[in-house]
């Protein structure tokens, strides 16, 4: 039991631990900052042997797939990546992942048939034996090859010897089992006739004979195919064409092969003659009008295979179409006799495969399917039907449809979420997919013992939201939601005056739900927000639109003591926006008072499911485009919906559909600024740059791309490598100067405000934020382009962040009162594309002369979409030059920690919102009893509380406005506030409140009224006492601290990090306990037990080289956590020790004993007359007696180095011992078998031969010695 001292009310301006009057800090870990006879008694049962981190398992689609294979007897099939990843695949719940450590690519795969093994070799030149008896497969053996490169292997079925070509045109073999070569070895100049004068080129196909194993065929790359006699070691034919060979395809009975070439040809070649090629076909190659044949792309893979039901024979191929036809998608071709079929495929082809019944290539194949691997997806055609159907795909390999823009996890769902999700989505699922089930079907898989629901919610580029269940480390899809049907269609040429980005204006910022009252809410990069209520039933109702000025300027703020702010009100009765004057630029297209998108205004009608409620918009304000929200918080309890970003704060009460509150953040402090903002004078030469947004962005953006390459460093090293762009700047005819005005402290809004009212209720009651202040240009970000292949979107996200900002035109009053001001803005970049986490992957460059604040300032400004600015930035006499001279004056005004000390935060002019928070907590010190309150930390690092008083009763609350007080700061903090939690005095998380769901479009019952129904987790509802108070825990980017409510007294301090920064940050449960876990930039993941902060664990896991990591990086409870390791793949990770410990029981099976299928009898007569294959002691032709020990310098031989992973996987608890007995004692059985057969073979042959002697004794016993 650990004792904690509470810190008495009366104390709390005297403590020395980090409240707003006194920020100081402790630097020792977890330390408590004040003491008084009184304790609270906490027990903290946590401890560091709680917690170790590892990788659970990974879903979508393997990034930049390279090879594949498959397993005709397991029924398992395999997939490498560009990046040395290799993902093995089973049926739905068989999902393994691993990885070379030489991040090589995979070239090939090979899969020892039925033994449970698997062969890679990568673009190292190495070739790797994975173990896939175990469920985390392991690496056995390596060989790396030292003096040639690797180009094709072949393994025969039932071999331990692999055939391996090489760019040299030799073929080596390699001993699967001891993993060294042998020292036979065919070399190019044997296989070729001595009279040719060029190299043949490097091995494309090695295959041996299926009539005979001792023949092997081996094609190379310029047109030659050479089969060799591996007994007599010499060449048994040569054929030449004049075209290079791709692939080469056996037909079962070994008398023919095709071979597909780069002229968009199949010859098939008779090994009874030859000279000649038996057959050219050009399968779609058209004849001109002059004679000749079209000119075809080459057909990079052909298979040839037989079907007992049907004489003729399947041709199966990819590529080969006409060049004449451009942009034509690429292509499957299946040839059946005289039926062609052509399958367009969405995306480039990378291998194909042929699923057949029987492994053995001498026999009738009975291809029954077609596994199709693209670039970005993965699919199985149906053969044994005459439309060939794909099958539905069970994997979830579509998480990539839409780039993913962000990532929700919720662990421990309510138990009827997952099951009315699936309900609902299962009517909207595609058909027309074959009514066979999945071919692939190996590997074993059981739902663990620990299970429980779990829901991942991904946001797409094209507004799209998909909700994935998560229970049991699989992944499946349970319902998709497009938020694009919020919003009318542009029409075809029309393009809208407020759009902010050219391409994915409903890009997926955010998101935040609830799953007890099942409300949903989505933030789009067009500043706007789309509240979704959940209905089992149809519905058709229109939408309401709110739309919100939230714009401010901190160009011209006054220090709070020169000038006493005076709030400026609008006339409340002028609802139109407000008019510019004839100079004020309203002629050259000023947009003011418009929203990004237009919501539909009509009723929609919308299925079951999530419907639409309220749609929230922010808009132009004198030609500034909106900013970016940062930060959202929705109470279904309170019927209250929070956003903030870089001008300020505002509160929707979206059961009234009004505005409650609208402010910048400085208004949010009222006269208790913390900060000593300098004073500021207008400038001169203030333009327009709406040229610029449509001529300098697009220009700067094409030239910037082409320039911007992958460079992975440290993120802590980053600095802006900007590229120097010349930009046309146009000056605006109407710019004059005007003196500085000054923000208001506080300022209460009446009924009737036409700015911020919503169309819905103009009558509601709200503060107002003034927007008679000019703001600077945002800053411009480099657009990411979501279109682009994603292989060649790696680049760092620079901008010109200094625009002058001249001095605007006099402000116009338009009411009795002149208080409605007009300015006219420096027009800031209307065309800005979404930032897509999947398709950023950033370039990271190294500053060898300053590091530290500039890198986290710049990545956190493409993390939260924040603009930061200094006061040397904006007055820099040469604003649109991207010299070095620029760059540099750019990164000195950077150059001090805005954290570290008062001066440097006095340079920051803005001040974004960066987390809100509802929640049961204490407004003001006095407070005895708990309020509903709304928490609000900034990027400043500072705290503020504010709160609230809502109405309980379902009529009041419906009717009554809901009152919000003042605020104030409660707490600084060292880097931006990102994450606010509660915890009660027992060291337990408070639970939001929260209404239970009810259906909105239910069917009424007279006896049982539907009435709102609370769910209030009070503090002081699980204490004896009451007004005991509680915790409440805040995390920054530097540090962490718990404080006692309502004493505001700060308990204990954390220094988390000083070299780095916290990306994200969280209170989860873990091991029964809870713990606060966060994610740092250099990679480093860390727990701190609550309340005392003491530092649990501290892995370095992920170093951060892209911002995709930093924007899906989340956690969750349960000690989980996931992000996006590439733009197809979602990376889920435990730091819990109880899941590493159970994950061996969570994770399928890749391996099953399986009797191997016996040879098919093939008849007396094909026996007799030569059909039967001839078998080859491989061992004496290739064994070190026979054929000697090959050269050490050729290739060296590495064992595996099984780390502790594979040491658990290899003795994974009591079932894994149970499973590998079972299966040991098959194979046991197995060999038992095959040794009975062998002894009844022999004792077979021994009678045979006792016969034969027999008679011979017989014949020759009564001969004379002279008649032999």
């Amino acid at each position: 039991m650990k004792k904690f001292r509470k810190v008495l009310d009366g104390l709390t301006t005297s403590s020395p631990g980090g409240t707003l009057g006194s920020p100081s800090y402790s630097s020792a870990a977890g330390t408590p900052t004040a003491s008084t006879p009184r304790e609270i008694d906490v027990q903290e049962t946590l401890v560091s042997e709680n917690f170790q981190l590892c990788k659970t398992v990974r879903h979508g689609f393997p990034y930049q797939p390279t090879a594949l294979a498959f397993d005709p007897v397991q029924k398992i099939v395999a997939i490498g990546s560009r990046t040395g990843g290799v993902r093995i695949l089973g049926r739905p719940g068989v999902d393994c992942y691993c990885h070379h450590e030489t991040t090589a690519a995979v070239l090939q795969l090979q899969f020892l048939i039925n033994e449970g093994a698997l062969v890679t070799a990568c673009a190292d030149d190495t070739l790797h034996l994975w173990n896939l008896r175990q469920r985390r497969p392991a690496i056995l053996h390596s060989l790396k090859f030292n003096r040639e490169r690797i180009t094709f292997c072949h393994l025969p079925f039932q071999s331990k010897w692999l055939y391996v070509g090489t760019e040299r045109g030799n073929t080596h073999i390699v001993n699967i089992e001891s993993f060294v070569l042998s020292g036979y070895v065919i070399m190019w100049n044997k296989a070729i006739e001595l009279c040719t004068k060029t190299h043949p080129g490097p091995v494309v196909h090695l295959s041996d004979s299926p009539k005979d194993e001792g023949k092997l065929l081996i094609g190379f790359e310029s047109g030659t195919v050479v089969q060799w006699d591996l007994r007599m070691k010499k060449v048994d034919f040569r054929i030449y064409y004049d075209e290079a060979i791709h692939s080469v395809s056996w037909h079962h009975e070994g008398k023919q092969f095709m071979c597909s070439h780069s002229d968009g040809s199949l010859t098939l070649w008779n090994q009874r003659n030859t000279a000649r090629p038996f057959q050219i076909t050009f399968p779609h190659g058209k004849i001109q009008k002059d004679g000749r044949k079209e000119s075809c792309k080459p057909i990079l893979k052909v298979e040839y295979k037989t079907s007992r039901n049907s004489s003729e024979p399947f041709v199966i191929f990819s590529g080969g179409l006409s060049y004449d036809k451009a942009g034509r998608r690429p292509t499957l071709t299946i040839m059946h006799g005289k039926a062609i079929t052509v399958l367009e495929m969405d995306h480039p082809i990378v291998e194909f495969m042929v699923l057949c019944e029987t492994p053995y290539n001498n026999e009738v194949q009975e291809p029954y399917a077609v596994v199709v691997l693209l670039e970005k997806d993965f699919i199985v055609v149906d053969l044994t039907q005459s439309n060939f159907p794909i099958f539905e795909n069970p994997y979830p390999m579509d998480i990539h449809e839409s780039p993913v823009t962000c990532t929700a996890y919720f662990a421990d769902c309510p138990p009827d979420i997952i099951p009315i999700l699936y309900s609902i989505g299962a009517k909207h699922k595609k058909t027309g997919f074959s009514q066979k089930e999945w071919p692939i079907t190996g590997g074993t898989w059981n739902v663990g013992s620990q299970t429980y629901p779990e829901i991942i919610i991904t946001g797409h580029a094209d507004g799209s939201i998909k909700f994935w269940d998560a229970s049991a480390i699989t992944l499946q899809m349970l319902y998709k939601l497009k938020t694009s049907k919020v919003f009318e269609k542009p029409k075809p040429g029309e393009v809208r005056g407020g759009d902010l980005v050219e391409e994915d204006p409903y890009a997926v910022q955010m998101v935040s739900w609830c799953p007890q009252s099942r409300i949903f809410c989505v933030v789009g990069i067009s500043a706007h927000i789309i509240l979704y209520r959940f209905s089992k039933y149809e519905a058709n109702t229109p939408i309401v639109s709110l739309e919100v000025r939230l714009q401010c300027d901190t160009e011209e703020v006054l220090s709070p003591s020169e000038t006493e702010n005076q709030p400026c009100f609008p006339e409340p009765g002028s609802h139109s926006p407000v008019q510019a004057s004839p100079g004020s630029g309203a002629s050259e297209g000023v947009k003011d008072s418009i929203p990004c998108l237009k919501v539909k205004e009509r009723p929609v009608r919308v299925p079951p499911g999530y419907q639409a409620e309220l749609v929230v918009q922010l808009l132009w304000v004198d030609g500034e485009p909106p900013g970016q929200i940062t930060s959202l918080d929705i109470n279904s309890a309170y019927g209250l919906l929070a956003f903030g970003n870089s001008n300020g704060l505002a509160v929707v009460d979206y059961l009234q559909k009004t505005l409650l509150l609208c402010l910048s953040t400085l208004d949010l402090y009222g006269a208790a600024d913390p900060y000593q903002r300098l004073t500021r004078s207008p400038r001169k030469n203030r333009q327009s740059t709406s040229d610029f947004c449509m001529r300098g962005l697009s220009s700067f953006y094409s030239d910037s791309k082409k320039r911007i390459r992958t460079s992975y460093q440290s993120l802590t090293e980053l600095s802006d490598n900007q590229q120097s762009v010349d930009m046309e700047r146009s000056k605006s005819p109407t710019s004059v100067h005007y003196p500085p005005s000054s923000l208001h402290s506080e300022g209460r809004m009446p009924r009737g405000d036409p700015a911020a009212a919503p169309r819905a209720s103009p009558c509601s009651p709200v503060f107002h934020l003034l927007d008679n202040v000019k703001g600077p240009g945002r800053k411009l970000s480099l657009p990411t382009d979501l279109k682009t292949d994603l292989d060649h979107v790696n680049g760092h996200c620079t901008s010109p962040t200094s625009q002058p900002c001249s001095a605007g035109k006099p402000r116009i009053p338009i009411g009795p009162e002149g208080s409605r001001l007009t300015r006219r803005g420096p027009g800031r970049p209307p065309f800005r594309k979404a930032q897509s986490a999947a398709c950023m992957e950033i370039s990271l460059p190294v500053s060898h002369t300053e590091v530290g604040h500039t890198s986290r300032r710049a990545m956190l400004q493409q993390l939260h979409g924040v603009s930061m600015y200094s006061h040397d930035e904006h007055h820099s006499p040469a604003a649109y030059c991207w010299s070095e001279k620029g760059a540099e004056s750019r990164e000195n005004s950077f150059s001090r920690s805005r954290s570290s000390s008062v001066s440097s935060i006095d340079r920051e002019t803005k001040e974004a919102v960066t987390t809100l928070q509802f929640g049961e907590s204490y407004g003001r010190k006095g407070d005895a009893q708990p309020t509903p309150c709304l928490w609000v930390g900034t990027s400043l690092g500072v705290v503020l509380l504010i709160p609230m008083s809502v109405p309980t009763e379902e009529e009041e609350r419906l009717e009554e406005p809901v009152t919000i007080g003042p605020g104030g700061a409660v707490l600084l903090m060292k880097g931006s506030i990102l994450r606010l939690a509660f915890l009660d005095l027992a060291g337990a998380i408070i639970p939001g409140p929260h209404e239970v769901w009810r259906d909105p479009n239910g069917p009424e019952d007279p006896d049982r009224p539907r009435r709102r129904k609370l769910i209030n987790f009070s503090p002081w509802s699980s204490q004896d006492g009451c007004a005991e108070g509680h915790l409440a825990v805040v995390c920054s980017e530097r540090q962490a601290k718990v404080l006692l409510m309502p004493s505001q007294a700060c308990l204990f301090v954390h220094n988390i990090t000083e070299s780095s920064f916290v990306l994200r940050a969280d209170v989860v449960t873990a091991c029964n306990s809870v713990c606060l876990a966060c994610f740092c930039a250099n990679g480093h993941i860390m727990t701190l037990s609550l309340p005392s902060l003491r530092p649990l664990m501290d892995v370095n896991y992920l170093p951060m080289t892209d911002m995709r990591i930093a924007r899906t990086f989340c956690f969750t409870n349960g000690g989980q956590a996931l992000y996006l390791s590439s733009p197809t793949e979602v990376q889920r990770i435990t730091f819990s020790q109880d899941m590493c410990e159970n994950l061996q029981e969570m994770l399928g099976e890749l391996f099953t004993p399986i009797e191997t299928p016996e040879v098919q009898n093939r008849g007396f007569l094909k026996g007799f007359f030569g059909g039967n294959a001839q078998n080859l002691d491989r061992e004496e032709l290739f064994g070190e007696a026979s054929a000697g020990k090959a050269s050490r310098s050729l290739a060296q031989h590495i064992p595996g180095q099984v780390g502790m992973e594979g040491m658990k996987a290899a003795a994974g608890g009591v079932v894994g011992d149970l499973a590998r007995a079972r299966i040991a004692l098959d194979e046991r059985g197995q060999r038992l078998g095959e040794l009975e057969d062998r002894t009844a073979h022999m004792m077979t042959s021994a009678e045979t031969f006792s016969k034969h002697a027999h008679e011979l004794m017989l014949k020759c016993k009564d001969k004379k010695w002279y008649q032999f």
